[in-house]
């Protein structure tokens, strides 16, 4: 379940501040970045590309909002487990897996998974309990409906501290 690490990349504040703007807006020209940071925009280029293939950036998507497609129901739905051999990866893939589930975190604490489900109304959101619940190993569930959601727009790089930032950089503190 552990996804690599990318601690050997080695960023400076330019990749920072590269980065920081990407994750805002993935669909700003190269033009647009080299004027921002002015830099040429070969060097922005190579700058992304370096970054895709180091694993810092994982993927190009689209941002699409889920309450276009009526998917206004979110429900944070804790999941406790027994504890088998594997069962972080075996039951975290399952969970995954179910239809109607977002997003999926293994946990330390009172339960072992958080997942993240957002559909359209009750009839599915039951029958995404249903499918956890009949996953073999788990015990059981618990959930909180979620009545608004709030910000979330940070992102990754605006969410680092200073001296996390001066870690990545390798500065001295």
């Amino acid at each position: 379940m552990s996804r690599p690490v990318a601690s050997d990349v080695e960023f400076d504040e330019t990749d920072l501040a590269l980065l920081e703007q990407v994750e805002g807006d993935f669909d700003v020209s190269l033009e647009t970045l080299s004027d921002r940071l002015e830099l040429s925009k070969s060097a922005v280029h190579y700058r992304l590309n370096k970054l895709k293939d180091s694993g810092v950036i994982t993927g190009v998507t689209a941002d699409l909002d889920p309450l276009a497609f009526g998917l206004d129901m979110v429900a944070l739905t804790e999941v406790t487990v027994d504890h088998t051999e594997g069962y972080s990866e075996t039951v975290g893939e399952r969970l995954d897996a179910v239809e109607g589930v977002e997003r999926v975190y293994y946990t330390m604490g009172d339960v072992d998974f958080v997942a993240v489900v957002r559909v359209q109304n009750r009839d599915q959101m039951n029958d995404v309990i249903d499918d956890i619940v009949a996953i073999d190993a788990v015990d059981q569930t618990s959930s909180r409906f979620v009545l608004d959601e709030i910000g979330g727009d940070a992102g990754v790089v605006g969410n680092v501290r200073d001296e996390a930032t001066d870690a990545l950089l390798d500065r001295e503190g």
